[in-house]
């Protein structure tokens, strides 16, 4: 009895002292990790911060610490459990969807562009560098480029003696440094001379030194030494001055006075201007030129009438030919059925763009196997001709799009229920009464929503302009690079200048921003309306 008794008064000892036990491990080796992580991002955190203070964005190292701190009370709290598993995924969706459109929606309201794509400090220095000229009568100096670490410099040779300068610091005498017979330092205390060899095979080297402008003295007018082949050096000057002051570039040569404009352009007072301006905010200029100015609101609509037709030309005709061959491939009366929905669906296991591609070369005029082997080889420029680029287009979209609808629309046919259908059956429906009237409604249901998630996709397909037709053939009646084929997105592309030619970032981020509230108006639109299929 003893013996029980003991045994019994020892097990309620004995359980609370393990729980307790695996309690303080479970907690320990939590926290530990949970340690180790919040270090990582802390130091993460740490270094961005920083390297937004180097770069002096204020904004992004005030967003940085904000959600630093934040992070950290919220991981090391004890009342935000919720937001510890929320929080990440806040952060990225702030980070790369919101911020994203903001800065969006800031460069639309700014002239960012070609020749507008700096600060004013930015470009005040890159007008003085475009102005420099080799001062007449600039003795040449023979030079070795030098280094201490990432810094580089000139060291000249000039009558026996030595001199060392870089960009932040002008021209000095160097002690104990010797020349070689042509006067060429050969070797500089505290330098190591850069071989001749690095200079020729390395060339981002080459251009850093070719770059490289070392003041001659404390005087900006004494001006600057340059090299073209990093061997021999000259004195250049720029003819401009700037004041801080009147905030104006004077020509010392000329005596024209240039003022910045509105428009962030440097303007004389003799009507010319300098070819680099800085960015200013315009406003709502970029929105009010896309629909007023002759040259590009023309063309601009025609590509918006165009980029609604082929949305909804395109999810039209896929969504019916996929419907079509769902309901053919749906009859249990068919033999083969597996191995022909696998074979209708092929075009839609290749990428888009390669098969853009292949499609571009069978509709080549000259060699294209389209005219050859349908066409008796007739010379159809299919992509050449406005109205059949267009056609050639939905063609190929459909080519690419309609297994997509044919999975689908087998799927919700199968899942429609077969009581309704043979009610109908014996109400009298035929066959088309009861596709009209039932199969068609029960479907939409289903399919709706996708029908307006693929017309934002084809509102904004990208790849498949690109790659088949390049937006074209262009506007004859324009100088804006757009053409028949654009789509708003590849004309935003084009106008940005990421293809080539004068870019217009201002304009393409406003661009950008209509085609966002377009699709999110017409996408809501139309989720409202579809909510009535759900009452059937």
């Amino acid at each position: 009895m003893s013996t029980g008794q003991d045994v019994a008064q020892a097990e309620p000892q004995q359980r609370p002292r393990e729980s307790h036990a695996r309690q303080i491990s479970g907690f320990g080796v939590g926290f530990i990790v949970k340690l180790v992580l919040m270090m990582l991002v802390n130091a993460l955190g740490v270094a961005i911060i920083m390297s937004a203070w180097n770069a002096q964005a204020w904004n992004i190292l005030a967003i940085s610490v904000i959600f630093l701190i934040v992070a950290d009370w919220v991981y090391f709290s004890k009342r935000m459990l919720p937001l510890k598993y929320i929080y990440p995924g806040l952060v990225f969706l702030l980070v790369f969807q919101v911020f994203v459109m903001a800065y969006t929606a800031y460069v639309a309201t700014t002239n960012y562009g070609a020749g507008h794509n700096v600060s004013q400090a930015q470009a005040v220095e890159s007008a003085l560098i475009q102005d420099e000229r080799q001062v007449e009568g600039s003795p040449v100096y023979p030079i070795a480029v030098v280094r201490d670490g990432d810094t580089l410099g000139f060291a000249i040779g000039d009558d026996g003696t030595v001199s060392v300068g870089t960009e932040e610091q002008p021209l000095s005498e160097v002690a104990d440094a010797t020349v070689d017979d042509s006067g060429r330092p050969a070797s500089v205390p505290g330098w190591e001379i850069v071989p001749r060899a690095e200079l020729l095979s390395d060339q981002a080297l080459a251009q850093e030194v070719t770059a490289l402008r070392v003041p001659v003295s404390d005087e900006a007018d004494d001006g600057s030494l340059r090299t073209r082949e990093g061997s021999t050096a000259s004195i250049y000057r720029s003819s401009l001055e700037w004041d801080a002051e009147t905030e104006t570039l004077t020509n010392t040569d000329t005596g024209v006075v240039y003022t910045p404009n509105e428009e962030g352009t440097f303007v004389g007072d003799d009507g010319s201007t300098l070819p680099v301006g800085y960015i200013v905010n315009v406003g709502f200029d970029n929105f009010v030129r896309a629909v007023t100015d002759s040259d590009l609101a023309k063309p601009l609509l025609r590509v918006t009438v165009w980029t609604f037709a082929f949305a909804f030309l395109t999810v039209a005709t896929s969504f019916l030919l996929g419907l079509f061959f769902a309901l053919i491939y749906n009859d249990d009366r068919l033999r083969g059925k597996k191995t022909m929905r696998m074979l209708f669906i092929l075009p839609y296991a290749f990428p888009a763009f390669l098969t853009a591609l292949l499609w571009r070369g069978m509709l080549n005029p000259e060699f294209g196997v389209i005219n050859k082997w349908f066409f008796f080889g007739a010379d159809i420029n299919w992509l050449g001709d406005p109205w059949l680029a267009k056609f050639s287009l939905l063609f190929v979209n459909l080519w690419l799009s309609y297994p997509y609808w044919f999975l689908v629309c087998t799927g919700a046919l199968q899942s429609l229920s077969s009581e309704t259908i043979e009610a109908a059956k014996i109400d009298g429906a035929g066959k088309w009464r009861q596709f009209r009237s039932i199969t068609f409604p029960l479907l939409m249901v289903s399919t709706a929503p996708l029908a307006i998630a693929s017309f934002a996709f084809n509102f904004n397909n990208f790849t498949i302009i690109y790659m088949l037709t390049n937006g074209g053939p262009r506007f004859p009646d324009t100088s804006v690079p757009l053409g028949a084929t654009d789509i708003l997105i590849s004309a935003i592309y084009q106008i940005s200048g990421v293809a080539g030619g004068r870019a217009d970032y201002g304009l393409a981020a406003a661009l950008s921003v209509v085609v966002f509230i377009v699709v999110g108006a017409v996408s809501a639109i139309a989720f409202r309306q579809t909510k009535k299929l759900e009452e059937f």
